[in-house]
């Protein structure tokens, strides 16, 4: 295997046959030792987050796959902490897509004079450029084809199956008597130009909440959901 990125959280390798592996670590984001899913530096390590990280997104891709949504999972090894993907190229330089289900976070913080903290919102997709130094810019859908990041059709399938999978990750929360607020994607195109799901589909990546409307820290949402 030949090692192409190390990232914070994941390595990437390049396999023989033309795929991926991503090995995941048990480095966490945060800060002073305290985890963050929000910051851009590494903080602290947890023995076995990785693990959990691998195990949900697994469960998830094979759903997402099942419904005949693409991404790039191909399979997955728990016991080394891998999974093989298929290769795809991201969207500009990195391009994160939200779907929000309730108006929390930097969402309340930008519109709090328009809508209360909580309110539903109708699977609210927005985009930003992955830049630590701009602070994540938002995004238009005119401004992303304008640039030449995505196409029209592009924007319009990516938006399309974020609400497809956001439906999937909420329905299979609610089982468990809890309510998914957010929740960010990452997504690639093939040779083709066909879109697909890419990254990792696990806790650091939504904003889940109890039915009681208490925040659940990604740790102990991962316990709670394979309980």
């Amino acid at each position: 295997m030949n090692l192409i990125y190390t990232g914070k959280t994941k390595n990437v390798y390049e396999l023989e046959n033309g795929n991926y592996l991503l090995k995941f670590k048990d480095d966490c984001t945060g800060k002073d030792g305290v985890f963050d899913p929000g910051m851009n530096e590494v903080g602290l390590t947890i023995d076995g987050v990785g693990a959990v990280n691998l195990r949900m997104s697994v469960y998830f891709f094979e759903k997402i796959n099942a419904a005949g949504i693409p991404t790039h999972f191909v399979s997955a090894d728990m016991d080394n902490v891998t999974m093989e993907v298929k290769p795809a190229k991201v969207f500009g330089k990195g391009l994160e897509v939200i779907c929000r289900n309730k108006a929390v976070g930097s969402f309340f913080r930008r519109y709090s004079e328009y809508v209360e903290e909580g309110a539903d919102l109708p699977a609210y997709v927005e985009m930003t450029f992955k830049n630590d130094a701009k602070g994540d810019p938002l995004v238009t859908k005119d401004g992303l084809v304008v640039l030449g990041v995505m196409t029209e059709k592009q924007y319009d399938t990516t938006k399309e199956l974020t609400q497809k999978i956001t439906q999937i990750v909420a329905d299979e929360m609610a089982r468990r008597d809890l309510v998914l607020y957010d929740i960010k994607f990452e997504y690639g195109y093939d040779a083709n130009g066909d879109v697909m799901l890419i990254d990792e589909i696990a806790s650091g990546n939504m904003r889940v909440y109890n039915k009681n409307g208490e925040y659940i820290d990604p740790m102990t949402l991962s316990e709670l959901f394979f309980k």
